[in-house]
């Protein structure tokens, strides 16, 4: 485990790290998760081995550090992601990223393009204020006080068992405040950074989430958006072929 501060008071974001070729993968969680978690079982096919892999924590989650200072926009994750990138010497990385993740991911590309070559994005939030039935809206529904003293523990138990172990590593305040940061969205938005960026750019979408909006706009911007048979939120979880093969490049 590596780590990097990434605020003036000494708070550390940490990631595990995999040696191996450049360019590095980095690879980012969704909301209330964390990466080796979702993504460790991905690295380790025989299609990905060799290459160095950074399974990267963001602040709040995790191993890594949960300031009560912090704001936790998407903008603040991605300066502490930079940190963390610049500590290690990683530029010109694939990065791997999952629902929030991806749009921490996209803040990345936009505010540091040296750090990032390619994009592999699951389910990535592309637009503000999400519809209700969204975890990230259901959580900034309430207030900070109110969700971290009593609908924290509601949550985790609705949730089901696989989100939940994650979700309980994760600060209940820092996930609020991550979900109202995520529901703020970015200025630019995180599809017009998308449809802005000229490396390389594939969008996972599972099929039983349905269409993607907008998704005619992406692939003519450039976006390969790839629809994945038998799979819900998490791909990787439930079609791991497919997630490995976008990964790859075979898409």
């Amino acid at each position: 485990m590596q780590q990097a501060e990434f605020d003036d008071r000494g708070s550390r974001i940490r990631w595990t790290e995999v040696p191996g070729a450049q360019p590095a993968r980095v690879y980012l969680h969704g909301l209330g998760s964390m990466s080796a978690v979702y993504h460790a079982h991905i690295a380790a096919r025989p299609e990905l081995a060799g290459r160095r892999s950074l399974f990267m924590d963001l602040p709040g989650h995790g191993t890594s550090d949960r300031p009560p200072h912090f704001g936790y926009t998407l903008e603040e994750h991605a300066d502490a992601v930079a940190v963390a990138l610049d500590q290690a010497d990683v530029t010109g990385a694939e990065l791997i990223a999952h629902s929030m993740g991806g749009a921490v991911a996209l803040v990345l590309a936009h505010r540091r393009p040296d750090l990032v070559s390619r994009l592999v994005l699951t389910e990535a939030n592309l637009d503000p204020f999400p519809p209700q039935t969204a975890a990230s809206s259901g959580i900034a529904a309430y207030g900070e006080d109110e969700f971290a003293e009593k609908e924290y523990a509601r949550v985790l138990d609705s949730v089901g068992p696989l989100w939940a172990a994650t979700m309980r590593l994760a600060d209940p305040r820092a996930l609020h405040r991550s979900a109202v940061g995520l529901r703020r969205g970015s200025d630019p938005t995180m599809r017009t950074i998308l449809e802005g960026l000229e490396i390389d750019r594939v969008y996972l979408q599972g099929e039983h989430s349905g269409e993607l909006p907008g998704r005619q706009q992406l692939e003519a911007a450039g976006v390969r958006v790839v629809t994945v048979p038998g799979a819900g939120h998490n791909v990787m979880f439930d079609n791991p072929d497919a997630f490995v093969a976008a990964v790859a490049g075979r898409y």
